[in-house]
């Protein structure tokens, strides 16, 4: 009788309409992967049955397969959203109870931990005070708002152009108070192992065609006569010495000194001033590079999260530190996890175990930080899709009608 199938295939029609239903609902969820009911038909088993005059009994669910194709990514305003472009989804752990996600909508607790907005924290691999990513294991993220510690610093680099026309200096002896016994200044800040900052001067004083005689020290204090410097013919270094009688540094264009220090720090100072590519042409006197190796303490600013997942905190002294790296799960079969609502998924025997790496490495995908990824819902097809559904259903609504009409025939005989 034609009931049966018209029943299966209205019980059919309207599981469709709700797959359909809910990829129309969850268009705007962060991550959300679109799904697709199958169906299989139904026959009556029955050993006398011939097999050429088998009438089928309807149809049935047979599975809701998941679209796990990419969504688009927009970007955002938060620098810890992040979207997945590619394969894989984020761990999370809830008290130990692992999961897997899209949606990588993420933010702070408030003891520094990154968590999703229902408190699951995101897991990825540890960095150590240096920066050095361990991947034995993943562990729940972690993001501190403490200072970066202070360098202090330990070279001054300077290349400078020294102008080959400039005099001897008339008055003698050199006088930093003096700026008519000397050719050139200038001056850099530099960092004690507390991240206080004080400015080291640095003098030249030419003292012969081709040769001059450098100097250092701290502003208000000393100087130190650091050693001379001579240039060949072309301009370039051609020895830098020190002392008397006169030796050659250890390193070409490197000259040693100290500094005092008097806020507690660790005193004195050793520097080391390298000039190498200083150079004495025809020209103005000047600097064309001047730089130093130490930096005050910072406090963290803003983070980044690069496509390799590493979580970079940026500081207020313009260093940057890695905290931390955000690792991706890859599954054989996605269609194998079991769904839990609240963009969760769990991990089944059909789904196979967790493939967990660095985001970009063998199969999976590659991360983009204050970004997440929509919803692969596209909403015409699923509009189409509602209309043929709701046609099946009216077709399979007339099959039991017409049943009945064939059955009230029957009855009025």
């Amino acid at each position: 009788m034609g009931y049966q199938q018209g029943l299966s295939g209205l019980a059919g029609a309207s599981n469709a309409l709700d797959v359909i239903g809910n990829n129309i609902a969850n268009a705007n969820t962060v991550g959300f992967k679109s799904s697709t009911a199958q169906f299989a038909d139904m026959y009556a088993n029955s050993v006398a049955t011939s097999v050429n005059t088998q009438i089928g009994i309807g149809t049935a669910l047979n599975s809701v397969e998941q679209n796990f194709g990419q969504g688009t990514i927009n970007t955002t305003s938060s620098s810890l959203d992040v979207a997945i472009n590619g394969n894989g989804f984020f761990q999370m752990s809830n008290n130990g109870v692992t999961t897997y996600s899209r949606d990588g909508t993420f933010q702070r607790d408030k003891n520094g931990y990154i968590i999703d907005s229902q408190g699951r924290n995101l897991m990825g691999y540890a960095a150590n005070g240096a920066g050095v990513i361990n991947t034995a294991q993943t562990v729940p993220l972690q993001a501190p708002t403490n200072n970066i510690a202070p360098t202090a610093t330990t070279k001054i680099t300077g290349q400078f152009n020294l102008n080959s026309q400039d005099t001897v200096p008339a008055k003698t002896p050199f006088s930093a108070t003096d700026n008519t016994t000397y050719n050139y200044s200038t001056s850099i800040q530099v960092y004690d192992s507390l991240g206080g900052s004080q400015a080291v001067n640095m003098y030249f004083v030419k003292s012969a065609a081709g040769t001059w005689e450098t100097y250092a020290g701290v502003q208000g204090g000393a100087t130190t006569d650091l050693g001379t410097v001579t240039f060949n013919s072309s301009g370039a270094i051609q020895s830098t010495t020190t002392g008397n009688p006169a030796t050659p540094t250890a390193s070409l264009g490197q000259f040693q000194f100290t500094v005092p220090n008097t806020d507690g720090s660790a005193t004195p100072q050793g520097l080391t001033l390298d000039l190498t590519g200083t150079t004495q042409y025809g020209g103005k006197d000047g600097v064309n590079n001047l730089a130093q190796d130490g930096y005050a303490s910072g406090t963290l600013t803003t983070y980044t999260i690069g496509t390799d997942g590493k979580l970079t905190g940026n500081y207020s002294n313009g260093q940057t530190a890695v905290l931390g790296q955000i690792a991706l799960a890859n599954f054989n079969n996605p269609n194998g996890l079991v769904n839990l609502g609240g963009n969760q998924y769990a991990e089944s025997a059909a789904s196979g175990v967790p493939q967990v790496s660095a985001p970009g490495s063998t199969n999976h995908g590659t991360l983009q930080g204050s970004a997440l990824e929509n919803s692969n819902v596209d909403l015409t097809s699923q509009l189409v899709n509602l209309i043929t559904a709701q046609r099946n259903y009216q077709a399979n609504a007339q099959t039991i009608k017409t049943q009945q009409t064939v059955d009230q025939t029957l009855i009025n005989l």
